[in-house]
């Protein structure tokens, strides 16, 4: 009896406690959690159990998948779209948290199931229509939006046009059209898709619980479909190579050091090709003072551009068959040749990408062979984002000049520059003619 007298001692006051504290705890909701209805739309988005019961594990998959972007660490379903905790909190007190949801995303509300609340108007990414849904708070960036090319893809679309012979992606035939829009056309990103979630090439989500970000997120956004060419070599994750310097020394190492959002907003002007953005970044803004720093920069400045000697080696790829897994690398390299946009760039020599295109890649829909294709060349114009001062063309032995390790003498640095000899069939040789440096190495290299 004593002894149990003791244990009610101990035992007592310890479940009185622990009582104390699930009372405690049952107390502390979370702000946005719905005391709320879950008919409406924030009372749903902001209710772990109901989004857990409703979501969907295995969504078909959006219609932009597809193409060669990268992709993010998975998300559960349901939190791709809860708008719950602090974050929803934030989001919720937020401008556009004012705003009625329905006013962006239509559909219906109350509803009492997650189809009933989807139907009508209802748009999961307004902001692909984003002068109708965003003009009307960002008048001037929506309209510039329309010809910009990170939205729109007008470059991609017109090298196609050009191969295939169509006066313009309007004149695809609908087959073509259909794989381009699923393999190619909604990699480029909406709003949305930079200040909101997770771009849907990369797996979706919400950033933030729905939080508009200002700046996009570097790893989430940016990267994550400039992933194969530009995430792998500025980070220095390609086999063999180093991080960008500019990623090592500028503020955070942040793409928008030096891509603006001016630059991604467009300037209103449709292009069709990426180095005629009359605001695109260049080397020269920070160092136009370089032109006659040393004795190389005073006698290349106009006519190598600066990545063929700062650059490491590249990502390429050829031959790259859409829908089919059929494909040619990717694979490291690196190739100086004649500048295929003479008009566009100063430059008489240049870094060249192997771009993955083949007269056949897009038999998978309706085109057994691009009609036009030796128009362009799959050896394109390239600014690699994988900047080093010293590289295997820049650094030599004691008492050697930067020559040594990048003229042609005696068979050697031969390997740097694009041959006729270096193609392989003859459709690549006839597209590439224009770019290969066979006939216009000087004499003296020989």
């Amino acid at each position: 009896m004593k002894h149990l007298r003791l244990l009610l001692i101990l035992f007592v006051p310890a479940l009185l406690l622990c009582t104390a504290c699930d009372e405690e705890d049952d107390a502390t909701t979370d702000p946005v959690q719905p005391m709320a209805d879950v008919t409406t739309c924030v009372g749903c988005h902001s209710d772990e159990a109901t989004l857990k019961a409703v979501a969907d594990p295995n969504p078909p998959p959006d219609p932009g998948e597809g193409g060669c972007g990268g992709t993010l660490p998975e998300m559960e379903a349901w939190l791709k779209v809860y708008v719950g905790g602090s974050l929803g909190e934030e989001f919720m007190n937020s401008a556009h948290g004012k705003l009625a949801c329905r006013s962006c995303h239509g559909g219906k509300e109350p509803a009492t199931d997650k189809h009933e609340a989807h139907t009508g108007d209802f748009t999961a990414m307004p902001s692909r229509e984003a002068e109708k849904y965003c003009g009307s708070c960002h008048p001037s960036i929506a309209a510039r939006d329309k010809n910009s090319l990170h939205t729109q893809g007008f470059g991609q679309k017109h090298m196609v046009a050009k191969r295939g012979g169509f006066p313009s992606y309007e004149n695809y035939p609908e087959e073509l059209k259909k794989g381009y829009d699923k393999n190619c056309g909604k990699c480029h990103a909406s709003c949305g898709e930079c200040h909101v979630q997770r771009p849907n090439q990369a797996g979706g989500g919400f950033l933030a619980a729905h939080k508009f970000q200002k700046e996009p997120d570097m790893r989430l956004n940016c990267t994550a479909c400039h992933s194969a060419r530009v995430a792998n070599a500025y980070f220095g994750e390609s086999a063999g190579t180093r991080p960008d310097v500019h990623y090592m020394k500028l503020p955070g190492g942040q793409c928008t050091n030096c891509h603006t959002g001016d630059e991604m907003h467009g300037t209103g002007t449709k292009y069709t090709q990426r180095y005629s953005v009359s605001n695109m970044p260049s080397c020269e803004d920070c160092h136009g003072d370089k032109a006659s720093a040393n004795t190389y920069h005073s006698l290349h400045w106009d006519t190598m551009s600066c990545q063929t000697c700062h650059s490491q080696d590249y990502q390429n790829c050829g031959s790259c068959h859409v829908d089919t897994g059929v494909r040619n690398g990717p694979y490291m390299g690196f190739k100086i040749g004649k500048n295929p946009l003479p008009g566009v760039k100063r430059f008489k020599y240049v870094v060249l990408r192997h771009a993955p295109a083949a007269p056949d890649t897009w038999s998978n829909y309706g085109i057994p062979e691009l009609a036009n294709f030796a128009s362009e060349p799959t050896f394109r114009h390239a600014t690699p984002h994988n900047i080093k001062r010293w590289t295997p063309r820049t650094e030599v032995e004691d008492g050697q000049t930067c020559s040594a390790a990048c003229h042609i003498k005696d068979g050697q640095n031969k390997e740097w520059y694009l041959f006729r000899a270096d193609l392989g069939e003859q459709w690549e040789k006839d597209a590439n003619e224009p770019v290969v440096v066979d006939d216009i190495i000087p004499a003296s290299w020989k």
